[in-house]
């Protein structure tokens, strides 16, 4: 007897495309089409990019039929010799092609509605593996379809993705739902800061997180870690039914540390906080630009105090102070944090220290400095690169939003 009352699907997408592999464009199609499939209840636990290649293609279906059940391969349908998706589903299957004079006809006329001239290479497109069912494209010229293989299923879409996209909704889902006996996936995601991940593991225990539905899952963003709770259920009714009664041991047992949900961000939370509490803060950044002030300055106009900006930290001075006798920049982003909130009389201070010469993976133990001081307290985080590391404008920013909150919110509970 079947414990649920719906299919246990698996799916796989594989994007093709060697611009794919070459990182000359982003895979959004995969991405889109695995956003949908959650929302239908379908498993999803491969997603693949293989180049324009016929064998590596029909190999990578081949893996794919033995672990999946449902097969969506994006790319590969124009009318040149590299794309070459309608050639490998017939070799992954043992196939042959066959040509379809209706559906040339057809693509003519489409071309005809575009006012676009046809040329022989497109009747490429006609042909079709053996045994394959078209899925009109009324938006483009690729022709789609579908493959079945037993009750398994491949999908072949086109890469442009406003095609795609039509194609998913219009034809798609509804053939799958209509093949398949669907639940619903459906996830709500909590937002914490100020805990670091091994701390909330411990703190929220195995038996939520070795739960089978729903599961619990945590992923750390830089101060800011997301506990993403998804159940798969007949329905929404259902679904939000046994995801509310995770929320809330969720809450139970880390709720000091939740900031908020979905959307929410941390820097917009601080600030709320910040206001709520009728508090000012200073901010100060040394060798990087942009990495706080203009996350707060003009979304929280008033909010900020004082900033203060140098183009290395060798080179700050506040007041008739220098602080470059500190015997490292970690002791001086703390000694410039106390001195601004003491000197400006406000109740919070950022403070960036960032070597501008640096770059990611530097053999230095104080490259990035951020550091928040809070009613006499201060923290700090170091870093081992330099303001030149694409990354440290966001880690430095979110970590002391998220630092900063905590801090504002135990000296809210003392």
């Amino acid at each position: 007897m079947v414990d649920n009352p719906f299919d246990n699907i698996n799916a796989e997408v594989i994007a093709i495309g060697t611009e794919l592999l070459l990182g000359a464009l982003t895979d959004t199609n995969s991405v889109y089409i695995a956003q949908q499939l959650r929302d239908l209840g379908v498993n999803l636990y491969f997603m693949t990019s293989v180049g324009d290649n016929v064998g590596r293609i029909a190999q990578a279906l081949n893996i794919a039929l033995e672990r999946a059940d449902i097969i969506i391969t994006c790319g590969g349908l124009g009318p040149t010799v590299d794309d070459m998706t309608r050639a490998a589903i017939a070799q992954a299957l043992d196939r042959d092609l066959i040509y379809h004079e209706e559906l040339f006809q057809a693509i003519v006329e489409r071309f005809a509605s575009f006012r676009a001239r046809i040329t022989e290479n497109n009747k490429r497109q006609a042909f079709l593996p053996e045994g394959a069912a078209v899925i009109e494209n009324p938006v483009g010229t690729a022709p789609s379809f579908r493959v079945e293989v037993g009750n398994k299923v491949i999908v072949s879409l086109p890469g442009v993705p406003r095609e795609m996209k039509f194609l998913m909704q219009d034809a798609v889902i509804p053939y799958l739902r209509e093949k398949y006996n669907l639940g619903i996936i459906k996830a709500r995601t909590l937002k914490t800061g100020g805990i670091g991940e091994s701390a909330l593991d411990e703190l929220l225990g195995d038996e939520l997180l070795n739960m089978a539905n729903p599961t619990i899952g945590l992923a750390a963003h830089q101060g800011v870690i997301d506990v993403r709770i998804t159940t798969k259920a007949i329905d929404m009714a259902a679904a939000d039914a046994m995801i509310d009664s995770v929320v809330q041991r969720v809450y139970e047992r880390a709720g000091d540390y939740i900031f908020g949900e979905e959307s929410d961000v941390i820097e917009e939370v601080f600030a709320k906080l910040l206001q709520a509490q009728n508090r000012t803060i200073a901010l100060l950044e040394a060798g990087i630009n942009d990495a706080i002030i203009h996350r707060l300055q003009p979304e929280y106009p008033g909010l900020v105090s004082e900033t203060y900006h140098f183009n290395h930290p060798d080179e700050i001075l506040v007041g008739e102070e220098s602080f470059s006798n500190a015997s490292n920049m970690r002791e001086k982003a703390h000694l410039v944090a106390e001195r601004i909130a003491k000197d400006s009389g406000v109740d919070v201070t950022f403070a960036v220290l960032s070597l501008p010469d640096v770059k990611e993976q530097a053999d230095i133990d104080y490259a990035t400095v951020a550091a928040v001081y809070i009613d006499g307290r201060v923290e700090s985080r170091a870093y081992g690169f330099g303001s030149q590391f694409d990354l440290t404008r966001d880690w430095v920013s979110q970590w002391l939003f998220s630092r900063g909150w905590r801090m504002l919110k135990e000296s809210e509970q003392a």
